[in-house]
C-alpha cells in the first residue's frame, strides 16, 4: 500500500462521521506517520473530539481520551502502583497514556506539574511509576485540543513545551456547503459508525517507508534557509530550533509519501511550514500588540527565500 492509497482510504472511513476537513485529516496522518504530536485549537463544536476518535478507529489503533482539569494529578494520566490484598503485592496501574492515541482535551486546564507528565511521556515514550519504567505503544500520537477562548483557570503551555509539538492546527468553522451538508446528515440520521480499515502493523510498515523518503542537498539547503530566516528576524524573540527544523523534515517527509513521491519537494517544505513553525515562535510584544502573527512571518520568509530549482 502506498501513501496515496492509505490516505484516499482514511478520508474515505473518516467521512463516515465526519464532513470536509481534509486538511485536518491529512495532517494528522503527517503526524502519525512522522511519529509526532498534535496541537488541535478551536472554539468548541467544531467536530475536534469526532475527528480524533474516528482517526483512531479508522486506522486500528487502541484511543483514550483524558478530560484535563486544574485537580488532575501526574499519577492520573501515567497510572500508579498499588498494594493487591489477595496476591499481596505490588502492582502497576496503567494510566489512560497506554494507547496509541491519546487525546488530551483541553490541555491548557491542567496545572503545569500535569502537563509535564504528559509532555515528559511525548517526549521519552516511556513513563516512570515508582521507579518502574514503561515504554508506551507505537505508534503513540498525542491529539491535544486547546480553546482559543479560555482566559480564565487556564495554564497555558511555556514556548519549550509548545516546541515538543510537532504540528499546530487551527480547526475553524465549516463553509456554508459543509455545515449545510452536515445538517443535512443529521436530519436524515445519514452518519455512521467509523470502523477499522487499517491494522497497527500496517501503520507501522507505513512509518518505515516514510523513513526511507529522500531528501536532496539542495532541498535541505531551503529549509535551513527559513529556519535560519526565523532566527534573524528582529520582530521575534525567539526563532525556531533545531528541533523545529527536524520536525519540519519529517513532515515533510510524510507528506511527499502521501502524495505518492519517495522524494521530498520544496512544495512539502511550503505546505508543512506554517503548521510545524508558526506555534513555536515568540512575537516581541510591540509587534503583537499591532496585530501581527507569527503564521504572517512565516509566511513572508516563504515568499523571500529562493526556491531551489
Amino acid at each position: 500500500m502506498n501513501g496515496k492509497e492509505f490516505l484516499e482510504k482514511l478520508k474515505a472511513e473518516i467521512h463516515k462521521a465526519v464532513v470536509g476537513k481534509d486538511d485536518v485529516i491529512e495532517l494528522l496522518a503527517v503526524a502519525l506517520l512522522s511519529e509526532g504530536h498534535v496541537i488541535l485549537e478551536g472554539i468548541p463544536g467544531v467536530a475536534k473530539t469526532t475527528i480524533a476518535k474516528s482517526f483512531a478507529k479508522a486506522i486500528g489503533l487502541e484511543f483514550s481520551r483524558i478530560q484535563l482539569t486544574p485537580d488532575l494529578l501526574p499519577a492520573d494520566i501515567i497510572g500508579t502502583v498499588y498494594y493487591d490484598q489477595r496476591s499481596g503485592q505490588f502492582k502497576i496501574k496503567k494510566g489512560p497514556i497506554f494507547a496509541n492515541v491519546v487525546l488530551a482535551d483541553e490541555i491548557n486546564r491542567a496545572q503545569p506539574k500535569t502537563q509535564s507528565a504528559l509532555l515528559e511521556a511525548m517526549q521519552e515514550g516511556q513513563v516512570t511509576i515508582e521507579g518502574n519504567t514503561l515504554p508506551l505503544p507505537r505508534p503513540f500520537l498525542v491529539i491535544a485540543t486547546k480553546n482559543p477562548l479560555e482566559f480564565e483557570g487556564v495554564y497555558d503551555l511555556p514556548e519549550a513545551q509548545l516546541d515538543r509539538f510537532m504540528i499546530h492546527i487551527d480547526v475553524g468553522y465549516p463553509d456554508k456547503n459543509e455545515e449545510l451538508e452536515m445538517l443535512l446528515r443529521k436530519d436524515r440520521g445519514e452518519f455512521m459508525e467509523v470502523r477499522q480499515v487499517f491494522t497497527p502493523s500496517q501503520i507501522l510498515t507505513l512509518v518505515a517507508k516514510v523513513k526511507g523518503v529522500k531528501t536532496s542537498e539542495e532541498v535541505l539547503h531551503y529549509l535551513y534557509e527559513i529556519i535560519a530566516r526565523t532566527r534573524r528576524d528582529e520582530r521575534l524573540l525567539i526563532g525556531a530550533s533545531p528541533r523545529a527544523a527536524e520536525h519540519l523534515l519529517y513532515t515533510s517527509k510524510a507528506l511527499a509519501f502521501l502524495n505518492g513521491r519517495d522524494y521530498v519537494i520544496p512544495d512539502d517544505i511550503k505546505e508543512m511550514a506554517v503548521h510545524v513553525l508558526a506555534h513555536r515562535l515568540l512575537i516581541r510584544a510591540e509587534y503583537e500588540l499591532e496585530g501581527l502573527k507569527s503564521e504572517d512571518i512565516v509566511k513572508e520568509i516563504l515568499d523571500e527565500v529562493e526556491v531551489p530549482v
